[in-house]
């Protein structure tokens, strides 16, 4: 029988002794950001196997931008190993890592920062991600190479795999967000004031239908600007 896991797996499945120089190499590998898989046949540890995941070169520039944007914390889940996690999050400029997760593991972690009455966005797009993605404040799904569990538990779908685009997204909504506050506060003021005129009799019919119709144009306009 052969067996090929993490090394939690192998503890638990099988009783066999763990070299010590193959414990070197794979805390030498987890130090560079590589998840380590060990391989064992007949309860005899028999070699271990280095994958990773190559880091976005735009990741860290996308990292920097989301905190220029006031975002108060960015937070990292992974099932990787703690160091490989750690590795990946030092050089992205993230502070606070949870590795080694399921994902109901995940739903607990966003459940427990959603108790501490924060908005919580969660960015993800596999199979995995997907329950996360449904419980956030904010689902926010990577299109180009998201699962179709993931597409359709997500809120916000960015059709293009970059990960500039998330800043995108976020600026768009912010910007739409304060026109939309614009046209309200418009809006009612406006019509507060043909309601003052109309008391005080300065105003009749025609004018108040024409100011009522214009100043709907006008916030028509307004919204319009968010074409750029």
């Amino acid at each position: 029988m052969i067996v090929v896991g993490k090394e939690n797996l192998i503890r638990s499945e099988i009783n066999a002794g763990f070299n010590s120089q193959l414990l070197a190499e794979s805390n030498r590998l987890q130090k560079q950001g590589k998840t380590v898989i060990w391989v064992a046949k007949e309860r005899e540890i028999i070699g271990i196997i280095s994958v990773a995941d190559t880091v976005r070169l735009e990741a860290k520039k996308m990292i920097n931008q989301l905190k220029s944007l006031g975002i108060e914390s960015i937070v990292m889940l992974t099932g990787d190993n703690k160091k490989t996690a750690d590795t990946v999050a030092q050089h992205l400029g993230i502070n606070i890592v949870y590795s080694e997760l399921l994902p109901e593991d995940k739903l607990t972690v966003i459940k427990r920062l959603q108790q501490e009455n924060k908005s919580v966005a969660m960015v993800g797009d596999g199979i995995n991600d997907a329950p996360a993605i449904s419980l956030a404040t904010v689902g926010i799904a990577m299109g180009g190479a998201g699962s179709d569990v993931a597409l359709e538990s997500a809120d916000i779908v960015l059709m293009a795999d970059r990960l500039e685009k998330l800043v995108e997204a976020i600026s768009l909504g912010r910007r739409a967000n304060r026109i939309i506050r614009q046209n309200i506060t418009f809006a009612i003021g406006f019509i507060f004031l043909l309601l003052v005129a109309n008391f005080t009799g300065n105003i009749n019919m025609p004018l108040g239908v024409l100011g009522h119709e214009g100043s709907t144009v006008l916030v028509t306009l307004s919204g319009l600007r968010l074409l750029k």
